[in-house]
């Protein structure tokens, strides 16, 4: 019969260790996310799956904030982030520097997740947008590729910390399918 790992059994990287240890080529950008639990739950997800950096872009709640810390759990202290006033900017400068910036959004001649695979050799940043209008429609017509996570139910969208947890995963699988997930 399988037994539950104690916390102490996971041997976690402390807070100094994960900020030294190498990062996956990839960020997430958060537009206009209105609710801070939001916030705070993509901060856990980027620390889980060991995102470069997370910018908190537009109206985007940062950091001290008891509702960001209560969903967080810390990680506000081990991802590396950072406010941005206009993702517009952000991202016409990460993608000067290299960047692949993909839209995370439904959009007519969007690729669906499956179909997607990440550019050999290059940084990716995913960009969410707010909870009801979604990603800006400047940040869709600058992505090098819109990409859209499939739906079967009667539902037109996903909660924004969920989709960053589908995202971070079908990503990092897709980055590391020769590879194992030990540094």
């Amino acid at each position: 019969m399988p037994r539950k790992i104690s916390l102490d059994e996971l041997a976690r990287l402390s807070v100094e260790e994960f900020q030294a240890a190498p990062k996956f080529p990839y960020c997430l950008l958060l537009d206009d996310i209105r609710s801070l639990n939001n916030v705070g739950s993509v901060f856990r997800t980027a620390d889980a799956f060991r995102a470069e950096h997370l910018y908190l872009c537009g109206i985007t709640g940062t950091p001290p904030h008891r509702d960001i810390t209560k969903t967080a759990l810390g990680a506000t202290e081990s991802v590396a982030w950072s406010h941005e006033r206009d993702v517009v900017a952000l991202c016409h400068r990460l993608k000067a520097e290299g960047w692949q910036i993909v839209a995370v959004e439904q959009a007519e001649g969007s690729t669906l997740l499956q179909n997607f695979s990440p550019e050999p050799n290059k940084k990716t940043a995913f960009v969410l947008g707010n909870e009801v209008t979604g990603v800006r429609n400047e940040v869709v017509e600058l992505a090098d590729v819109v990409l859209e996570i499939p739906q079967f139910g009667t539902k037109h969208s996903l909660n924004i910390a969920v989709s960053a947890g589908i995202i971070c995963w079908d990503y990092l699988t897709k980055l590391n399918k020769n590879l194992t997930f030990g540094f």
